[in-house]
């Protein structure tokens, strides 16, 4: 059973997801918030205050960006280059945003893109983090309706985390449902583990 008695809104783990376009991290994300609970765990998404932001800057429909249909890939690329000038301005600034409102115990950041995003978490919450890959192969993503479009399959935003990123754990996400319900379950265990450590950690009183 997990911790529902917490009251404090400080995270207590950060599971940071990446993965390809189109391999699947929003349905993975999803159930494992549905397993844990919407009580323990919210969904984080570092894209939701950008698109939010650049809507109103540019006139836009907020919620279609929100979507994965074609009004926001046609904004993909512009949008990025507006997200990485933010970004040099302040690496944490879409991070802090994101945050704002969290009141669970445990956050899945479900779309971490760069470097930047993963050290800014690792930062701020030290030794409460777990990276987390989500991976598929190209004929998989293709069936989804991934296609290879130049300016975003090779931006940082797609690439930035393919090399020089300790991932905690690696799911395998190409179609197959019991081999995905086996990796969940590990994940699941590993996060239940985490939790564990944490409260044993926070019920730990300094002596005096």
């Amino acid at each position: 059973m997990w911790n529902t008695t917490m009251t404090s809104t400080q995270a207590r783990i950060i599971l940071l997801f990446s993965g390809k376009r189109k391999s699947g991290k929003d349905y993975v994300t999803d159930v494992i918030q549905k397993r844990l609970t919407a009580e323990m765990c919210c969904i984080l998404r570092l894209s939701a205050p950008l698109k939010q932001q650049y809507a109103k800057d540019h006139s836009l429909d907020y919620e279609e960006l929100l979507g994965s249909g074609q009004y926001k890939e046609s904004y993909r690329a512009d949008m990025i280059c507006w997200g990485e000038m933010k970004r040099q301005q302040d690496s944490g600034f879409f991070c802090r945003l994101a945050i704002k409102h969290a009141t669970q115990p445990i956050w899945i950041i479900s779309d971490c893109r760069r470097m930047s995003d993963v050290q800014w978490f690792h930062e701020e919450f030290p030794d409460r983090c777990i990276c987390v890959r989500v991976e598929a192969s190209e004929q998989t993503r293709s069936q989804r309706g991934w296609r290879y479009a130049t300016g975003i399959d090779d931006a940082e935003s797609e690439c930035g985390l393919d090399e020089g990123v300790k991932f905690d754990f690696i799911i395998r996400n190409d179609g197959a449902d019991d081999v995905l319900e086996k990796q969940l379950e590990d994940l699941l265990s590993l996060i239940k583990s985490r939790e564990e450590e944490s409260n044993t950690l926070h019920n730990i009183k300094p002596e005096k």
